[in-house]
């Protein structure tokens, strides 16, 4: 039965809250804040493990109603379907490997990009296309839409592809020009769409992430948007609440798939690891939790940037004198986790969270309260793992089971090692491991993370090295085509901009002009 349901501001701001249309095609709310349902649903355990019955498709629909999504039923289905259809290499859409008896793996990237990302933008900009529409229908728009996005790598092919030529949106991403493999550069440069557009940044994805909120809050750009284009802006980044709806679908997705395999006894909990960085990912889980799915600790992996390890153990968020490093998990390169303001609104309510934002903002770093703390820690554990670390990972699992995993899912799964309880283990696995070859290759040729690839490798393109890696992992190295067939594609964009708000405004002014 559908739910009625209005979106909250997590800093509470005195404004109307929005229906879920609304809060989509807004991405952010007018305070900064970020969009929160008023309510959450609850699912029995019967209503979870029928979804082993139902197509992917089914099983996203089903959650959708349950969240409000002002639209009708037969629309909701017309959407999924064409969100989780033929595009994806498994039928499943999001499949779990057994990889040892108590360790299983989400397969999160059979989609068209081969990262996680696809899972909700596959689905979002429909549901964004949808709400527009709505929206126009209603007399309540007539501007298009620009949505600008700051990438760490997946997202902004994954947003790229879902909204290449949509009507009334265009598309702008922003990636960190050194921070990105290859592959990444190359999947979002050769992005075909008359309504798209890339750009590198001199920076790292904090940079990307602050210049674009930054943009977001200038309200003099925005006027000229409005003025001089018809555009207004809005988000697909995982502070978009439609971003986020999709990522608990697999949660719950998983847990039936787990039972229906053995893999876990229905109703005893199972733990999830999940490699982190924006805190969207994790966060889809913990709201899976709150819904009745039973998993027990939300284990939190984080690579060198580990300061979502440091707050968990401590309560003490600080980037004050925090180096970003680059690892061989990029898309895990943050320092400024958006979506941890969700989960501390549910721990804190939004007095709390609009005080611990602006001290963030002000000095760089906050501490949480002891209850707040202790609320915490009953469902999260995390900590984090070395680049070196990273890669002997690969190769370990890779001899010891025969799986081949990227860099971000090895965190995970070392991370999961560690923590492991009594129950079983879910790991994410947020990316194939094509995405990001010279470090496969790296992890199978036993080099560190820092060594310069050997000499007869070196100049090879990352398309060239997924063969190397073939070479020597055999059937388990199997490559998306899309990835193989990347150098033959026509490189589109090339511009590289300075970081902060004004590269960033300036870039989009160029394009639209």
């Amino acid at each position: 039965m559908k739910t009625e349901m209005i979106y909250l501001d997590t800093r509470d701001a005195q404004c109307a809250p929005p229906a879920f249309s609304e809060a989509i095609v807004k991405g952010i709310a007018p305070s900064g804040g970020l969009f929160v349902p008023n309510q959450l649903p609850t699912l029995t355990l019967a209503e979870i493990l029928v979804f082993a019955e139902m197509p992917y498709w089914r099983r996203a629909a089903s959650i959708f109603s349950r969240f409000g999504v002002d639209m009708s039923d037969d629309r909701v289905d017309a959407l999924m379907k064409q969100a989780y259809g033929s595009q994806w290499d498994d039928e499943r859409i999001a499949p779990v490997a057994e990889v040892t008896a108590d360790m299983h793996v989400l397969e999160l990237w059979h989609g068209p990009t081969s990262a996680f990302k696809d899972m909700a933008l596959q689905c979002m900009p429909l549901f964004f296309s949808e709400s527009v529409d709505q929206l126009r229908a209603r007399g309540q728009a007539d501007e298009d839409y620009l949505i600008l996005v700051a990438t760490s790598g997946d997202t902004g092919k994954a947003a790229l592809e879902g909204f290449a030529d949509r009507e009334h949106t265009n598309i702008v991403v922003f990636y960190p020009a050194d921070g990105v493999s290859d592959i990444q550069r190359k999947q979002m440069v050769t992005q075909r769409g008359s309504n798209v557009g890339v750009f590198g940044v001199r920076g790292n994805f904090d940079d990307c992430q602050s210049a674009v909120k930054a943009a977001f809050a200038d309200e003099p750009f925005n006027a000229e948007l409005r003025d001089e284009n018809n555009l207004r802006l809005s988000s697909a980044n995982s502070i978009n609440w439609g971003r986020l709806l999709p990522q608990i679908v697999y949660y719950v997705s998983a847990y039936a798939d787990m039972v229906a395999s053995g893999g876990v006894i229905a109703g005893e909990p199972m733990d999830v690891c999940v490699p982190t960085g924006n805190f969207g990912n994790i966060l889809g889980a913990y709201y899976a939790k709150l819904l009745g799915v039973p998993i027990g600790r939300l284990l939190c992996a984080s690579n060198e940037n580990n300061v979502l390890t440091d707050f968990i153990a401590t309560g003490v968020y600080d980037i004050s004198d925090r180096d970003f490093v680059n690892t061989p998990s990029p898309s895990m390169d943050i320092l400024i986790s958006s979506n941890l303001e969700r989960l501390l609104y549910h721990l804190a309510g939004p007095e709390k969270v609009r005080d611990w934002m602006i001290e963030l903002a002000r000095d760089k770093r906050f501490q949480v309260d002891r209850e707040t703390f202790a609320s915490l820690r009953t469902s999260f554990s995390g900590d984090f793992v070395t680049n070196d670390e990273s890669l002997q990972v690969i190769r370990r699992v890779y001899d010891d089971f025969g799986y081949l995993m990227d860099p971000h899912t090895a965190v995970a799964w070392e991370v999961a090692e560690r923590l492991r309880g009594d129950d079983p283990v879910l790991v994410v696995s947020t990316a194939h491991w094509a995405k990001f070859g010279a470090d496969v290759f790296r992890a199978l040729s036993g080099l560190a993370g820092s060594a310069d690839l050997p000499a007869h490798v070196s100049s090879m393109s990352g398309v060239e090295l997924l063969g190397q890696v073939q070479e020597i992992a055999g059937d388990c190295a199997c490559v998306p085509r899309a990835l193989a067939e990347l150098d033959a594609a026509t490189e589109r964009f090339s511009e590289v901009v300075d970081a902060g708000r004004e590269g960033v405004e300036n870039a989009v002014r160029s394009w639209l002009a």
